[in-house]
């Protein structure tokens, strides 16, 4: 667990809320609204802003929540989209670092991703993200995932904090990850069998 331990809940329909508090009137990462690996780009990019809200929005309200929240107290800090990877389908792409390996196939909902973080400024790098992983882990494990996979950028790729958005390895690493494949620089696909 980080310091100073933050409380991590699934995002459920009452928790609206606390995630538009925590992306702010816009969202994060220009309007995305966590859909960027939901669709294909070319249907996403015109929803960008509102119609992606309403998008995820809904998404939450439908359920099963779609990932897990941080809390400081009653704010709300951090967001990992966590849940099985058939919900996440341009995460599978043949061409992405995170592409299914043939004994885990996108289609066995058992089968989940991590597959995108935001932490609220003010709050990066005072370990948001490790609780954010370890509430994720438990959230997987007690909904029947066999298995927890994330594709982070790994130490020696040089990226914006932004790019960041799918994690660091090392992160993933101290929560006993381990690669299990390279498929682009920088990139290793990781996996935790739950």
């Amino acid at each position: 667990m980080g310091e100073p331990g933050f409380k991590v809940v699934p995002l459920t329909p009452e928790r609206w809320p606390d995630l538009e508090d925590l992306f702010g009137p816009k969202g994060p990462c220009y309007g995305c609204w966590c859909n960027h690996f939901r669709m294909p780009q070319k249907r996403r990019m015109p929803l960008l802003g509102e119609g992606a809200r309403l998008l995820f929005e809904e998404r939450v309200r439908k359920g099963p929540p779609p990932g897990v929240v941080a809390f400081e107290g009653d704010m709300p800090v951090g967001w990992l989209q966590v849940g099985p990877r058939a919900h996440i389908p341009e995460w599978n792409n043949p061409r992405r670092a995170s592409t299914p390996l043939p004994d885990a196939p996108a289609e066995d909902e058992r089968n989940w991703a991590a597959s995108c973080f935001f932490v609220r400024k003010g709050f990066r790098g005072k370990g948001v993200t490790a609780d954010l992983l370890d509430g994720a882990i438990s959230f997987a494990r007690d909904s029947g995932a066999r298995l927890l996979e994330a594709a982070p950028m790994d130490h020696e790729f040089k990226r914006s904090s932004e790019g960041l958005y799918v994690g660091a390895e090392r992160v993933f690493l101290r929560a006993g990850f381990s690669e299990i494949a390279r498929q682009k620089e920088g990139r290793p696909l990781m996996r935790l069998v739950l």
